[in-house]
């Protein structure tokens, strides 16, 4: 039996989790005593972690049966996991779809949020049956070099989701000032909501997730409301959802529809959101009973996400779809153009588009410094304080995004630019979160009985490799045509060809890992057998 082997079986999920993170320092209070840390270990301070458990003189065999209170307590992760498929990226990806494409690539959007679903899912199902998330895990089963690598892909795909998310909270608040703020301002501004994040988690975690709460209801009013007011064709639509269309025309807004649905950064989050709640990991039974909530309450939060999303898709498909606008709409202007099209009314649309903007970018902004968090210190086993994390974090991104904000103040079309370069940078990420995501919640040295089964395994990949070819499309046809001279070729070719051989490479690393986890599992048996 190899070192890295060995260096597995101990970070079995029988193990109990050796994180330093801080995240679970908080959770876990320390202290010098061993035997008084596990005891604390078993009662972490209730609140950081919700305890969901029933009463012990109550046990069961099996899974308890369902409780609608027991739900009310599992709620929560999964909806500060849905705030990554609201972000102000996905809102210019769902505004250009509606402009460009008209009602016609709704079913697309419901399809792609159930694809997210799928992988959200399998996120939450690694958290709950370990006890440990995703960056943590990836620690421990690859080489330094492959988790340095990982660890720095997760970083850019952050930073890229980060800085639109600042710029969209930035754009708001211009918006809700009359233009009086400039957008470098609003940067300033919407950096320190780290603070708030470290203000909130020391009043508990139902604190954060009550701010989410009131930051989603008020985007869902706000769109909503849109809605109402543009009053979009409600049978075009239903024809949207339900009769799958793709012309030549659209094929680029139906790419980038089904790239901003997969954020790599939500995908480690949610595996550690799900460990706000306590749940053992040697209890199966209690297990399966976590994760059959948190596929209700996941299920629930995405379909908020999609029909937010689909709010903003028919707005514009009413009001912009086969219009001269159409190809001058973006982010930026889209609140002006809207302005212009409906007017005032009980309250100028204006003012209701910049309200939602505000609510998309200022929560997944927060979800992004805790996404951060996770992804550092789960890669790197950091210790340090919150605020500091938190700062670090923040600064990871709010540094070029001051830079972008300077350079591109004044220049709408500019901003729009951007914004492709960086969903193209978030695009790329993809495959460095989802393929360790399905390879180690195929293992069973990782998830024991809860490793997911052939057919489901089969569904995951098929959904990962269509992204990742989605995606593969939008590059090579992004680059095609921004790529000029030989030498920026030159570059982007080998980049092109780094990028490939790692991705081939964790393909690879799961198969042997599969083939030498098969060869040590029928040993074991052999010797059992002959014992």
């Amino acid at each position: 039996m190899t070192d890295s082997t060995v260096s597995r079986q101990e970070n079995s999920p029988k193990k109990p989790n050796d994180s330093n993170g801080e995240f679970k320092r908080l959770l876990v209070p320390e202290t010098s005593d061993p035997e008084e840390d596990d005891e604390r270990r078993e009662s972490p301070p209730e609140n950081q972690i919700l305890n969901v458990e029933e009463e012990r003189d109550r046990t069961y065999d099996t899974v308890p049966p369902f409780s609608w209170a027991k739900l009310w307590k599992f709620t929560g992760p999964g909806f500060l996991m849905s705030i990554a498929f609201l972000d102000p990226g996905n809102i210019e990806g769902d505004l250009q779809a509606g402009v460009v494409a008209g009602y016609s690539l709704l079913w697309l959007l419901l399809w792609a949020t159930l694809m997210g679903l799928l992988m959200q899912l399998l996120s939450a199902r690694i958290g709950v049956a370990t006890g440990r998330h995703l960056a943590e895990i990836c620690r421990n089963e690859y080489p330094s070099w492959a988790r340095i690598l990982l660890w720095f892909m997760a970083e850019v795909a952050l930073i890229g989701a980060d800085i639109q998310e600042v710029i969209g909270s930035a754009i708001a608040l211009q918006i809700l000032t009359r233009g009086f703020l400039p957008i470098w301002v609003g940067v300033i501004i919407t950096s320190f909501d780290c603070f708030l994040i470290s203000y909130l988690e020391k009043c508990g975690m139902r604190k954060v997730e009550g701010l989410f709460a009131v930051l989603i209801a008020t985007m869902a009013l706000s769109f909503a409301w849109m809605f109402n007011e543009t009053k979009p064709s409600v049978e075009e639509l239903f024809i949207g959802i339900i009769v799958p269309k793709l012309g030549s025309k659209t094929i680029r807004e139906a790419v980038g529809v089904v790239g901003c649905v997969i954020t790599p950064h939500n995908v480690f989050l949610h595996s550690a959101l799900v460990q706000s709640r306590k749940t053992n990991p040697k209890e199966s039974n209690r297990v399966q009973e976590a994760l059959n909530y948190y596929t209700i309450e996941s299920t629930a939060a995405l379909f908020f996400s999609f029909m937010i999303n689909l709010f903003v898709t028919a707005v514009f498909a009413k009001g912009f779809y086969g219009t001269k606008q159409a190809d001058s709409i973006g982010l930026v202007n889209a609140g002006h153009y809207l302005q212009e099209k409906y007017g005032g009314g009980v309250f100028p649309i204006l003012y209701i588009w910049g309200i939602g903007l505000l609510a998309a970018g200022q929560s997944s902004t927060i979800t992004g410094t805790y996404a951060g968090q996770f992804i550092m210190e789960g890669f790197l086993d950091l210790q340090m304080e919150q605020w500091l994390s938190a700062f670090i974090t923040r600064s990871f991104a709010i540094v070029p995004t001051m830079i972008v904000a300077l350079m591109f103040n004044t220049s709408e079309g500019s901003l729009d630019v951007l914004n492709e370069w960086l969903n193209i940078l978030q695009s790329m990420q993809i495959p460095f979160a989802v393929i360790p995501l399905l390879t180690m919640v195929s293992k069973e040295h990782i998830m024991g009985v809860f490793k997911i089964g052939p057919s489901l395994e089969k569904l995951a990949w098929t959904v990962a490799v269509f992204v990742m070819m989605i995606n593969g499309y939008l590059l090579l046809d992004f680059f095609m045509a921004a790529v000029e001279g030989f030498f920026v070729g030159f570059l982007v070719f080998a980049g092109i060809v780094g990028y490939i051989s790692f991705i081939i490479y964790l393909v690879s690393y799961r198969s042997s890992q599969s083939s030498s986890w098969s060869s040590l599992e029928m040993s074991q048996r052999v010797v059992s057998t002959e014992t």
